[in-house]
Parts: structure tokens; sequence; C-alpha cells
């Protein structure tokens, strides 16, 4: 077993002292927004020799499993997600002008409209390459489930035993209703899928071969390193074993549920928000989740132990209906509702994610503008559902260039503004 020995109690960071962003691009050509799978041009060392990570200051550039793909991340922790949204932009207009004269450009969203990853994938060739060959003898990643999935991750810290266990219950709660505000995928290989989030409904079926790796997405209840390793790692880590003989996937990151716990960084990171159409929905998304989160983790509405014991089934069945239909979707669970103080009877997730912003207002423009647009005017997928409005096949490079339009130029995509 390769080490994975957690940061010393001394390097730990407490409870939302700090947090980490990461958000994935599609690279496409210009002139025909295909996949271009070309990020190793894009990320070259000093010496011009491709890098898996080129450093700008606050801000990294690194690459995932997939050539079409680029992670923009926060350089390490930082303090606070005040002021990173323009910090994000600046760096995605950078990418742009360097693609741009290499004929491509950024496009966002969590998948690509057409794209035909049995046919256009390519693994990224280079460095750290072992890890991703390793996956793809076990899992075949020329499927959509690895090919064509960006999202944004957002990592919160825990400072030892207490703090991870009050930090999973909350993060566990608030997984189900994330993709009422972040979908952003309803469209695959030039079909309306009947799920907003299809992102998610291919993600959890991945690692079908090997069903320890996913679980049902929503982590299992267990609130100490010491289980969590028992009880999800371990059982990961030897179902693989005979097909992972030199071990390159024996790690903490394996674990592909929807938020995993990274002890060797005492952090929690979640997985299942879709990418948005500019870095401030992103970053909106981020500090509201956040905000959500710490008054969990303070016991604000609900005790600690009426967290820990919701039903990891119950938590699923909640994610897959919101998975279809997102902010429209129907929660007719009262116990799982009263666990974020609504007491009004049965709601839609949009109504829940709409009383916990009046809560937690974000202040910051333009995230302020990008989150009302969402909780308002439905999140991305719904708003490109309704751009296409029954026109797929004519409208569908119409929207999906607006989207790289508002990703340059930093602002959210509103159908009434498509001009077609």
């Amino acid at each position: 077993m390769l080490a994975e020995s957690s940061r010393s109690a001394k390097d730990a960071i407490p409870l939302f002292q700090a947090f980490g962003v990461e958000i994935e691009y599609m690279i496409v050509h210009e002139s025909s927004l295909d996949v271009a799978p070309i990020s190793d041009q894009l990320l070259r060392d000093e010496d011009g020799n491709p890098s898996e990570e080129v450093e700008y200051d606050d801000i990294a550039w690194s690459n995932e499993l997939a050539l079409h793909v680029v992670e923009l991340k926060t350089n390490g922790p930082v303090e606070s997600l005040s002021g990173l949204a323009a910090r994000f932009q600046a760096n995605v207009n950078d990418i742009n002008d360097r693609l741009g004269g290499i004929g491509a450009r950024l496009m966002p969203s969590a998948m690509h409209p057409w794209m035909r990853p049995e046919v256009e994938m390519k693994l990224w060739p280079h460095g750290y390459n072992e890890v991703y060959e390793a996956f793809n003898v076990i899992f075949n990643c020329s499927g959509h489930g690895w090919a064509n999935l960006q999202s944004c991750h957002l990592n919160l810290p825990f400072d030892g035993d207490e703090e991870f266990g009050r930090l999973h219950a909350a993060i566990r709660l608030l997984l189900p209703i994330l993709p009422a505000l972040t979908a952003s995928s309803p469209v695959c290989e030039r079909q309306l899928t009947p799920h907003l989030d299809h992102r998610l409904e291919t993600y959890r079926h991945n690692a079908d071969r090997i069903p320890q790796v996913a679980g049902v997405v929503i982590p299992e209840g267990f609130y100490t390193e010491q289980d969590y390793r028992q009880y999800i790692l371990e059982p990961i880590y030897q179902t693989m074993a005979p097909l992972d003989l030199a071990g390159v996937l024996r790690h903490e990151w394996v674990n592909s549920r929807g938020a995993i716990a990274r002890f060797m960084r005492n952090a929690i990171e979640i997985r299942v928000m879709d990418c948005q159409e500019q870095p401030a929905a992103d970053v909106a998304i981020c500090q509201l989740v956040s905000s959500v989160a710490k008054a969990l983790t303070e016991e604000t509405w609900s005790s600690l132990a009426s967290q820990q014991k919701a039903e990891t089934l119950r938590l699923r069945d909640i994610f897959l209906n919101v998975v279809d239909n997102a902010d429209e979707t129907m929660i007719i669970d009262p116990d799982y509702l009263q666990l974020f103080g609504w007491d009004q009877g049965i709601c839609t997730a949009g109504d829940l994610w709409r009383s916990l912003a009046e809560r937690f207002p974000v202040e910051e423009k333009p995230l302020s503008d990008a989150l009302d647009t969402i909780l308002h005017e439905g999140p991305l997928a719904r708003r490109i559902v309704t751009a296409l409005d029954d026109k797929l096949e004519q409208r569908l490079p119409i929207v999906y260039r607006e989207l790289c339009e508002c990703l340059q130029q930093g602002r959210s995509f509103r159908p009434s503004e498509l001009s077609v």
C-alpha cells in the first residue's frame, strides 16, 4: 500500500477557515466547436515541455484524464472566496488568448453536446499517464462518464475527527440537492436526455465494473477517519487489487463518491457540481454551499445526531430525482427538509435553495447577479433547454457558441438575450 498518512495536526486547517476550488473546461476548435485534444499544447513548462501543472500566482492550470480538458484551480487553500471569481475569469481570458492563436477556445458546461467519446477520446499521454492508463484498462475510459464530464470541485478543510464528522454529515445532506443549482448537462450526442444533469447520470455508472468505487454516489454515514478507511476505502482497494497489480490506484482519490474524504490534505472534496457558464456562477454557488454547510455544522437547524442519522438510500433517492428534474424536483421527505429548518410542508428543491439563499445572501457582484439568475431563471441546464426551444438541431451550435461567449465575457447565459 502506498503511504496515505494524514497531514500532521499542526498543518490542519479548522472548519471554513480556507477553501479550494477547481473548475474544469473543455477545449474546442474555434470553427466547429468540436473537442480539441490539445491541452498539452497549452500546459507547458519553462522549457516548453508538456507539464501536468503550470502555476500562475494564486491560480494553477492542470491536466485531466482527457486531453481536451484543462482544470483551473486555486494554487493551494485560500482564506476567502471573495475576489476569487475575478481571478478565475482573468485566467480564462488568458487561456483563450493563447488558444486563439491555434484556432481553439474554452467551452463551459458539464458535457460537450455532440462529442462521441468512443471516437474522439484521447488520454493525457505525458507524466502521470500510468494512472490514466490503469483507469482505462479497468474501466474503459472511452465513455461519457470518463471522457465528457466537466465539473467544479469545492474542497472544505477539517481539523481532526470531530470536525470531520460534522463536515461529512453536513455535506451528505447537501449533495442530493446540489444539482438543483448546478445542473448544466441536458444534452448528449445531439439529443436531449431525460436528465437535466446527465453528467451525474453517466458519472454514477462509470465504475459499474467495480461498484465499490462509487457506491451510490452519496457517501455512507461514517464519521471518523478510522471508520471511513475501514468501511469505504479498504473495500475499494481490496476489490481493485486483482485488476491493479502495480497498486497505482491505491489512493483515496480513486473513491468516486459525490464527496470524498482527502485525509492526505484534511479536506472533503465535493464533486457533484457541474461546471457553469462563467466563474462567477461557480464561485457564487461555492459560497452559498459553504455558508449552508457551516450552518449545518453549527447545528443551526438540527442536531449533529439527527444529521448523522440520515439514511444513505433516502438521500440517494432525493439525489436521483434532482439529477432528473433539478430545481423543479418535489421534495416530499419532511424529515429531510426539517434538517434545513424548513417546516412549511413539501417544496421544490428550488424553493429550498431560494430560502437558504435569503438567509445567506451573496453580496459580491457579479456573484450575486449570477446566483440570482440561477435561483429565478433556473440552473444552466434548464436555460439551455429553453433556448433550444424544440429546435435542437438548428439551435445547438448557436446555443453552445453563446455559452463560449458567456465564458469569455464573464456573464450569465439568458435565453431571452440569445439571437437566433
